[in-house]
């Protein structure tokens, strides 16, 4: 009989290994965290909205610490993709509402790709003394990384919007998303490292002190923290206050649909708006000082149709203050604009704000060369917008309004460059009639809740078919209309011109966090070495 060694190089052999069984024995072993990823992500999208079950969140980044602890990288990027999957398909739903479930699947199916990315990351690491804190850096790294490629990114998604309700959101005052996210997500892997040091005890009678006072640590730490940031939240009127007014003017009928029927929603935006003037004229109503309509609410170019110039003026006289008008322009280069029209009652139209985030597949076509050999449906936009350069802020009756149009609220950078240019309330024009009656309506609010909070400001939404929204700093709803009914909202809110260390630090916090999950990356690299 000849003797076998371990070679030095190798010392994971001298470790205990496991009978390895037969195949389906180790299929089985396996289908058990593969179903427990997939459902952990289907846990995390019930934590976002139109539900406020915000804490769920939590539970569902401990199952996805149970599903990846000690595994290898790939094995981590097979649980990662799971979890992706089984959180953005149901969240992203509402992409297929129209167009069927091919682009639906498509999205969902990339942006799971970052998960996968972000678990295989997390298997790395998850052996790392303080795992939590690794593992939640990575997780916003991935969110870093899924705002900007492809084609600028898509934040859909992010952590922090599904937290509107929930007790960690005065930190998104502190930090902006970044850090609220990272803090939900920590507690979460930290809750999961409280349940393991409780098992080992039961099992071993051996308490590791660094690991629990680690996992404790995690979860009270964003919860003080929380707490702690709860005086950067006012509603405080430093600048004196504003009414303002929402026009949900409605669509003739919700879908795609509603653009061959332009000449009908710019009519409805009108006579909710000369509604509301006769209410005013009548004492029923206090007169707002300024109106907001919209993104798409005159599809129709007032600059080259006078007879959409006319109704828009007419309107606007009656009610007698300054309104941000949403149309789609073309300029004399032929390049289209998703636009913002000041609209004076004396002087006609003044200040534009062109969008600059624009909607890939939406509002234009990348790869359109490409694309069109695969599929027609790249036909349905026929001419691509352009996108603007400058930062959206309009002087209306003396108040300083931030816009980001729709698509924008899930940029960070789109929305602080408002407040940094003097902001005083921000303005979210939306059109969510494309999308029927689908949760991403109250996504895009939440979003909309967690900006109010982070650089606290009021937040107006003004949306054609509805939800339309008034917004108060801490995040609060102050008023809100019902779906697809034409309705205006009239509120007085407070201005403010202080800011918040995110709105200060801005993408500073989302740095950091990076640099930790690269410091913990490479930290596992060089310890498995």
């Amino acid at each position: 009989m000849t003797a076998t060694t371990t070679p030095v190089d190798e010392p994971e052999q001298l470790d205990p290994q496991p009978a390895r069984g037969s195949r389906a024995e180790r299929v089985l072993r396996g289908l058990g965290p593969a179903a427990a990823a997939a459902l952990s992500g289907v846990l995390l999208y019930v934590s976002f909205p139109p539900r406020t079950l915000w804490w769920l969140a939590l539970p569902a980044f401990a199952g996805f610490a149970w599903c990846l602890r000690g595994r290898g990288w790939k094995a981590g990027l097979g649980l990662g993709y799971l979890f992706g999957l089984g959180f953005l398909m149901p969240l992203l739903v509402w992409t297929g509402v129209e167009v069927g479930p091919g682009p639906w699947l498509a999205l969902a199916a990339i942006e799971a790709v970052f998960v996968a990315l972000v678990g295989a990351g997390l298997a790395a690491v998850s052996r790392l003394p303080g795992y939590p804190l690794w593992a939640a850096a990575l997780w916003i790294a991935g969110e870093a990384a899924r705002a900007r490629v492809p084609f600028s990114g898509f934040p859909w998604g992010k952590v922090a919007f599904g937290q509107a309700d929930g007790v960690f959101l005065p930190l998104a005052a502190l930090g902006g998303t970044p850090v609220l996210g990272f803090a939900v997500v920590l507690c979460g892997f930290g809750l999961y490292e409280i349940v393991r040091q409780v098992h080992d005890v039961r099992t071993s009678r051996v308490l590791r002190r660094g690991a629990a006072a680690a996992a404790v640590l995690s979860v009270l730490v964003p919860l003080v923290g929380a707490f702690a940031a709860r005086p950067l939240v006012s509603d405080e009127a430093e600048d004196g206050t504003a009414t303002v007014a929402a026009i949900q003017g409605n669509v003739p009928r919700a879908g795609l649909g509603f653009n061959a029927q332009r000449r009908a929603v710019l009519d409805h935006h009108v006579r909710e708006t000369e509604r509301l003037a006769a209410r005013v004229k009548a004492g029923q109503i206090k007169r707002p000082d300024l109106v907001l309509w919209p993104e798409n609410s005159s599809d129709i170019d007032p600059f080259t149709n006078p007879d959409a110039r006319r109704e828009i003026e007419n309107a606007v006289k009656a009610i007698g203050v300054p309104v941000s008008v949403g149309g789609v322009v073309e300029r004399k280069d032929g390049k289209l604009y998703n636009e913002q029209i000041l609209w004076d009652p004396e002087k006609g139209p003044t200040s534009t704000y062109d969008k600059r985030q624009i909607q890939p597949f939406g509002e234009y076509i990348p790869l359109r060369g490409l694309i069109g050999v695969f599929s027609s449906d790249v036909d349905m936009v026929r001419q691509d917008f352009s996108r603007g350069s400058e930062p959206g802020v309009f002087t209306m009756a003396g108040t300083e309004v931030g816009i980001a149009t729709c698509y924008e609220a899930a940029f960070d950078w789109a929305v602080r460059d408002t407040v940094t240019h003097g902001a005083q309330i921000l303005s979210v024009p939306s059109n969510n009639a494309t999308f029927d009656r689908s949760e991403m309506t109250y996504q895009q609010l939440a979003m909309s809740r967690v900006r109010a909070v982070e650089h606290s400001r009021a937040v107006a939404v003004p949306v054609t078919s509805g939800v339309s929204a008034v917004i108060m700093p801490d995040g609060t709803v102050k008023a809100k209309t019902e779906w697809f009914t034409a309705d205006s909202l009239v509120e007085e809110v407070p201005l403010r011109s202080s800011r918040t260390p995110a709105t200060r630090l801005g993408v500073l916090p989302e740095g950091v966090l990076v640099l930790i999950a690269a410091g913990g990356l490479g930290w596992a690299v060089a310890r498995r070495r």
